[in-house]
C-alpha cells in the first residue's frame, strides 16, 4: 500500500515539475504573489476597515516596481497587479509556465487575539519542531491562507478532493518532498534576516508549512507573513506608506543578495554558495572529528592522507530534519546522507564511475522526477550532468 502511495506521489511529482525545469546558470525571472484580491479580502482588522489584500498587493507592487527599475536584466511576473480574484492553484501556474527562478507570496498574517504579533517566513515542508507534528503546527495559519480554495468555482473537482479545512488532506503534501528546499531555506533566511529592525518589529522565525501555493510551484518558493492585522502596533505600521516602502525595500534588498548568491552559485546546488579558492569546507562543529592514527615515535616524516574518492549519484530530495532508515518514501532505496548545515541531502543510485551513475539516473527519474545528479566529494555535492 505504501508502495502504491509513492507511486501516486510520483506521478504527481512529475506533472508539477514537467512545466519549469530552468537550467539557466542566472536569477532570470521572479514570481511576485500578492495574496488573495478580489472577493476574497484575505484578513480583516478588528474595526473591518483594512484588509490583508490591499497591504498584500501595495507592497507587492513597491517591490515589483524597484526590481525592474534597478535590476532590468529580471523579469518580473505578478500573479496579480490590481484587486482582482485569483485562484490558488493558477497563481502556481503562472509561476511555472513562467519557468521562474523564484516565487514570493506575501501576506498579511491575524490571529483571534490581539496579541500576536511580528513578521514570519515560511517554506514548503514538515513542521521544522520535532516535537510538534504537520497538523497541529501553524495549521490555523495553513488552513486560512488554503482557505481561498473553497470560494473557487468546482474546487473538489480542480484540487483532486483536497481540502483546506481537512487535516487528512494534509497527508499527501506531508510526503511530498521539495527538490527546491536549500534554495527556499536559503531565502527564507536573507528575508528573515533583512526585515529585522524593520517597521515589524518582531522577527517570528522561518517554518515549514504544508501551504497549497507553495506546494504546486516548481521553483524556490517562500511565502512572507508581514506583520499582524489583528495587532494593533503592526497595524499602524502597515497603515503609514512610509513603512510599507520600507518593508518593500527590506524585501528586495534580500532579493538583491539572494540573486547574487544564485548568480555565483556555478555548480547549481540548490542553496550552496561555493567558495572557488576553498579546497575544501571547513569541519562544522556536530561533525564527529576524523582522528588520525599515531605515526611511530622512529618516523620523523608526515605520511599524506589519500583524498576521499569521488562519487556519482541521484538527490532525491533534502530535508530538514534526519529520516529513519527505511523510511517509504525512499522506495526501497538505502541513501547516501551528506549534511549542508542544518539540511540532509538523499542521494541514492552512487557509483564511483559517473556512466554507471547516469544509467542509475534513468531509472531513478521514473520515479523522483524531480530529482538531479550530484557529485559527491569530501562531504560536499555538486550538481552534474
Amino acid at each position: 500500500m505504501k508502495h502504491a502511495i509513492c507511486i501516486a506521489l510520483s506521478l504527481l511529482f512529475s506533472a508539477i515539475f514537467a512545466p519549469a525545469q530552468n537550467n539557466t546558470l542566472k536569477l532570470s525571472t521572479v514570481v511576485i504573489d500578492a495574496g488573495h484580491g478580489g472577493k476574497d479580502a484575505g484578513a480583516v482588522s478588528k474595526d473591518s476597515k483594512t484588509y490583508e489584500k490591499n497591504l498584500a498587493l501595495d507592497i507587492a507592487n513597491r517591490l515589483a516596481t524597484r526590481i525592474r527599475a534597478e535590476l532590468p536584466s529580471v523579469k518580473v511576473v505578478q500573479t496579480r497587479s490590481t484587486d482582482v480574484f485569483v485562484e490558488l492553484r493558477e497563481r502556481a501556474a503562472i509561476a511555472n509556465r513562467a519557468g521562474a527562478n523564484l516565487f514570493v507570496s506575501i501576506h498579511i498574517n491575524s490571529n483571534k487575539s490581539t496579541s500576536p504579533n511580528g513578521y514570519s517566513v515560511h517554506i514548503l515542508g514538515q513542521s521544522s519542531n520535532k516535537d510538534r507534528d504537520l497538523f497541529a503546527y501553524n495549521m490555523d495559519v495553513v488552513s486560512r491562507e488554503n482557505s481561498v480554495i473553497l470560494l473557487e468555482d468546482d474546487y473538489k473537482t480542480n484540487y483532486q478532493g483536497f481540502n483546506p479545512s481537512d487535516p487528512e488532506s494534509y497527508i499527501f503534501l506531508q510526503l511530498m518532498q521539495n527538490a527546491y528546499l536549500e534554495q527556499s531555506l536559503l531565502f527564507a533566511s536573507t528575508v528573515s534576516q533583512h526585515l529585522e529592525g524593520g517597521p515589524i518589529k518582531a522577527n517570528r522565525g522561518i517554518s515549514q508549512n504544508p501551504f497549497y501555493v507553495l506546494w504546486k510551484t516548481a521553483m524556490p518558493a517562500v511565502l512572507v507573513e508581514l506583520g499582524f492585522i489583528s495587532n494593533q502596533a503592526d497595524l499602524a505600521e502597515l497603515l503609514k506608506e512610509e513603512s510599507r516602502q520600507d518593508i518593500a525595500d527590506r524585501l528586495f534588498e534580500a532579493f538583491k543578495e539572494y540573486k547574487a548568491q544564485y548568480d555565483g552559485t556555478i555548480d547549481l546546488t540548490p542553496g550552496e554558495k561555493r567558495d572557488p579558492a576553498a579546497a575544501k569546507p571547513e569541519a562544522k562543529p556536530s561533525e564527529t572529528p576524523v582522528v588520525q592514527p599515531e605515526q611511530p615515535t622512529a618516523v620523523a616524516t608526515t605520511v599524506a592522507q589519500p583524498a576521499s574518492p569521488v562519487l556519482y549519484g541521484t538527490q532525491i530530495f533534502a530535508t530538514s530534519r534526519p529520516l529513519e532508515e527505511g523510511d517509504p518514501r525512499f522506495l526501497g532505496w538505502k541513501p547516501e546522507v551528506v549534511r549542508l548545515g542544518s539540511l540532509y541531502k538523499y542521494i541514492i543510485g552512487v557509483s564511483s564511475s559517473p556512466d554507471q551513475a547516469r544509467k542509475n539516473n534513468v531509472a531513478i527519474r521514473e520515479e523522483y522526477p524531480g530529482s538531479f545528479m550530484v557529485s559527491i566529494s569530501d562531504g560536499v555535492t555538486t550538481r552534474f550532468k
